[in-house]
């Protein structure tokens, strides 16, 4: 066999070792992956932006290359049109609820959605620019990649002149693979007659083994260096890039001249084992993006039906309405630190929480409006007993207008709070009316220090048999006896001046001996007994309801608290007559602050069963 006989040989084992790997390769390590990589964009969270600056953040793309802002695009426009649907649902249902036909319904014109597609329509135009021009520079790929191969052709079927032209094939095939993209259709068939038009170059070429030899060995040296690097890329970090670098690497392979013979097959397994590493760890990598998407989803529900469950008719007052609040923002905080979920479903889930959230928030509005109207309807009617105070103070029909006065007092305390830096000046005017007709109505009387000696005597009697009592450690009903004795003190009228003081403090230590020596034990008993009851109920819910009933009631206790302390200058030292109302108010306020004390045990009790 001569040297040209060899040469066919070889070359024909070359042909079909080298056309199954290029076969391996394109189906193995291109075609497989090309949908994953589409996927792999890096992209901004554009699900807290408004309209406007999402139409900003597109136009910020129309500076960058058309061929990298595909999907960025796509979310943007995708946020912009939830946020719009949202918007034109809003607009019809309020359309329909004024009592209009919802098939006459046309939404207004959007300025920023005009933007929004006029932005689009831009990048389109860019798109399609750059399509036609990528499809020229194919086509004109194509046809010298065709030339290449005509010319490669024509030098293989000249036997005299084959020799000559193993440098100019050499040189045409660094051209042909210099030469970029051609159109996909075209990429197979393309391959195809490039390979038989040099494997028939080289089938016809007498070149001696020693050439041959080198070119095995410069080819060898290439992928083997290949092989060195895909394996470096299994250790990589970042999978998406040691991914995309493969793929070059695959086409370097390709391009890369045949090897030994005996060579080729362990050669190829080594760089095929590399890959299939790297492809291993890219498809974990995205099967784990997909668990931790899944996992983002679970929790953003969570935090929905969390907001949703918020029972708005539970919040009556500031300090509810503030509590909530909070738990509402830390959920919102909560989202904004959650990654996304899948793409079909991460827009709806924030469109469902940004309503519950919005619903939220003006169910909350709306609280705060009626307490300021409330408010203000207190402060008129307070201005209203003001002015009718105001009319009486000057009258000398001492009984009838001091009943009358009594009576808008009574009628005051009923009325709710007031703005607080109107109650002061309120009230201030309104005790100044009543406070100028007692001092006359005073002046006035002439058997007052009689009255007033006669009542400090009756009251000296009061504390004198609350004393006795205390001191009866047989008595039974104390308690009661002591009520009543509080009771028969409050009928009694006003003391000395001088007196009064000293009388009410006297009173009051006698009183609060009282309260330790018999209400406590009742609170004991109280405690005892509530605490037998909570132990017999069974039903949860049932238990559940009492602890709001509770909370509810302390809620009310406090709300008393409040407008007790908030009026105690109603009995303050401004009146003459006002300093043993004022301790009274003062024993009040002490009787409120045991009732919550109280209902906190309860409360108490009842988180320790549940």
């Amino acid at each position: 066999m001569d040297l040209r006989e060899e040469s066919l040989t070889n070359e024909n084992l070359e042909k079909d070792v080298t056309l199954n790997e290029a076969a391996e390769i394109t189906a193995e390590s291109v075609n497989e992956n090309t949908e994953a990589v589409s996927e792999v964009v890096t992209l901004a969270d554009y699900s807290s932006l408004g309209k406007s600056e999402l139409v900003d953040a597109l136009i910020s793309l129309l500076d960058k290359p058309v061929e990298t802002v595909r999907e960025a695009v796509g979310q943007i426009k995708m946020a912009f049109y939830a946020l719009r649907k949202a918007e034109v649902e809003a607009e019809k249902a309020e359309f329909i609820a004024a009592g209009n036909d919802e098939t006459s319904f046309e939404a207004k014109e959007d300025a920023e959605e005009a933007r929004m597609k006029d932005v689009l329509n831009q990048l389109k135009e860019k798109r399609a620019e750059f399509n036609n021009a990528q499809e020229t520079i194919r086509q004109e790929n194509l046809a010298k990649k065709r030339a290449i191969i005509e010319e490669i052709k024509a030098i293989a079927v000249d036997p005299d002149s084959v020799n000559k032209q193993y440098n100019r094939v050499q040189q045409l095939q660094q051209e042909f693979k210099s030469i970029g993209e051609v159109p996909a259709t075209e990429t197979t068939d393309l391959w195809k007659d490039y390979q038989q038009a040099t494997e028939s170059f080289y089938d016809l070429l007498k070149i001696n083994k020693e050439l041959r030899d080198y070119d095995f060995k410069k080819n060898l040296e290439i992928k083997q260096q290949l092989c060195t690097e895909a394996e470096e890329l299994g250790t990589k970090e970042d999978v998406v890039i040691a991914f995309r670098r493969l793929q070059e690497l695959h086409n370097q392979w390709r391009e890369t001249g045949p090897v030994a013979k005996e060579l080729r097959e362990d050669l190829w397994n080594r760089f095929k084992e590399a890959s299939s590493v790297i492809n291993k760890k890219y498809q974990s990598f995205f099967e784990d993006r997909k668990a931790k998407e899944k996992e983002n989803e679970l929790a953003k529900i969570a935090i929905c039906e969390k907001v949703e469950n918020v029972d708005i008719s539970l919040l009556k007052t500031y300090a509810a309405w503030d509590e909530a609040t909070k738990e509402i923002i830390a959920l919102q905080e909560e989202w904004k630190n959650l990654g996304f979920a899948s793409r079909k479903v991460n827009s709806d889930l924030f469109t469902r929480f940004r309503k519950s959230c919005d619903e939220f928030f003006a169910s909350k509005a709306t609280f705060f409006k009626s307490m300021k109207e409330e408010l203000s309807e207190n402060l008129q009617k307070k201005i209203a007993l003001c002015e009718k105070a105001e009319a009486l103070k000057d009258s000398t029909d001492w009984k009838k207008t001091a009943d009358a006065l009594v009576a808008l007092q009574k009628e005051w305390k009923t009325i709710g709070a007031v703005a607080k830096k109107q109650s002061d000046a309120v009230w201030k005017r309104f005790i100044a009316a009543c406070d100028a007709f007692f001092e006359a109505k005073n002046k006035q009387s002439n058997n007052t220090r009689k009255v007033e000696h006669d009542n400090l005597k009756a009251k000296k009697e009061i504390i004198a048999a609350i004393n006795a009592i205390l001191a009866d450690d047989a008595e039974t009903e104390g308690g009661k006896k002591v009520r009543e004795l509080m009771k028969k003190w409050q009928e009694v009228g006003h003391v000395p001046f001088k007196e009064k003081d000293k009388i009410y403090a006297e009173y009051k230590e006698a009183i609060d001996k009282a309260f330790d020596k018999f209400d406590m034990k009742e609170v004991k008993a109280t405690l005892s007994n509530y605490e037998n009851s909570i132990s017999q109920m069974t039903d949860k819910d049932k238990i559940y309801r009492e602890r709001e009933y509770l909370m509810r009631s302390y809620e009310q206790k406090r709300n008393e608290l409040k407008t007790f302390e908030n009026n105690m200058g109603f009995f303050n030292a401004t009146s003459k007559s006002g300093n043993s109302m004022v301790k009274e108010m003062e024993r009040r306020i002490q009787k409120i602050k045991d009732d919550l004390a109280l209902i906190e045990k309860k409360i108490e009790l009842i988180d320790s069963k549940m």
